[in-house]
């Protein structure tokens, strides 16, 4: 019996995809003064698809202790190991007089749509823990 169902994983995957984005938009901001920066983007609907039709942990093997003192952490990279192949440069924007191709209003939007609907996910998913809550108290907790 499967504990948690398959909304659960999308929101999960989602949820990642949306800190990829995050960090892609926030490497674009970093970058607003620098000369001759073209600004990233990350193909949000194509990550998705990826992310939820191969979830990161099945069939993973565990990690090995190399050393003592050795404390294995999680993918570092929340969309997988193949997340670049969904970061494209943004050609269709024109630099400024440096070349820098960032519009600071653009990417600030995008910044705070980007957060709202992270927020949205990780909303749903605490509702869908609090029913599993329920259910696994009988009601009482």
């Amino acid at each position: 019996m499967k504990l948690f169902d398959t909304t659960l994983t999308k929101l999960q995957s989602a949820l990642d995809v949306r800190l990829e984005r995050q960090n892609v938009l926030n490497g674009n901001l970093a970058n607003l003064d620098t000369p001759g920066y073209s600004p990233r983007e990350l193909d949000f609907d194509k990550a998705l698809a990826a992310a939820v039709a191969s979830p990161k942990d099945a069939g993973a093997p565990a990690p090995v202790a190399s050393h003592e003192g050795f404390l294995p952490v999680g993918n570092p990279d929340p969309v997988g190991a193949d997340s670049s192949a969904f970061i494209h440069v943004a050609t269709e924007l024109q630099g400024g007089l440096d070349g820098n191709g960032v519009d600071l209003d653009k990417t600030m939007v995008e910044l705070a749509r980007n957060s709202l609907l992270y927020g949205a996910a990780a909303k749903a998913v605490g509702k869908k823990l609090a029913l599993l809550r329920y259910v696994a108290t009988d009601g009482v907790g």
